[in-house]
């Protein structure tokens, strides 16, 4: 303790960085970790904060126990005690282009077309149905009317032009 005389009594005080009451017993602030709050150290008798100079660079750091602990960043990695690397971001892989026709899902005696990179399928020119049922007009000439027949796979007049003007 530091002693003065002001007047006629004495007053003591404890020295700089020394806690304590000056008339029984002055001592430093800390000596082992467990003198000071779990957020700080004992560093040079002082209860203080761990963590300045001890993280690498893009690290934070969190005291436990007394102990400063270091993390990297958000998005970086590494050893966060010396160098935290940013994280690459992932390459952008692009969907190859498909054509939504290659094969076709449309079915037989159709086509198919790309509609806003969807497939849009018609029956062929000649065929009838929707797909995936396409199919001809006709196969036997019983499938067409009793005045037609099949020909080439479509109810036509087996006679055209055969009978003179307003023959039957």
């Amino acid at each position: 303790a530091l002693c003065k005389v002001q007047g006629n009594a004495g007053s003591c005080t404890c020295p700089p960085d020394y806690v304590g009451n000056p008339y029984e017993n002055c001592r430093p602030e800390c000596v082992h970790n467990s003198d000071c709050p779990t957020t700080k150290a004992c560093i040079k008798n002082k209860c203080q904060d761990p963590c300045p100079g001890t993280c690498g660079q893009n690290a934070d750091c969190h005291v436990i126990n007394h102990l400063p602990s270091c993390h990297c960043k958000i998005g970086y990695t590494g050893d966060p005690f010396r160098y935290c690397n940013a994280i690459p971001p992932e390459p952008v892989t692009q969907e190859p282009i498909t054509n939504p026709c290659q094969p076709s899902p449309c079915g037989p005696n159709s086509q198919c077309r790309e509609l806003n990179n969807q497939a849009v399928c018609s029956c062929l020119p000649s065929y009838i149905g929707s797909p995936p049922s396409c199919r001809p007009e006709c196969v036997v000439s019983s499938e067409c009317a009793p005045n037609k027949a099949c020909i080439q796979q479509k109810c036509t007049d087996p006679c055209p032009g055969t009978c003179g003007l307003s023959a039957n």
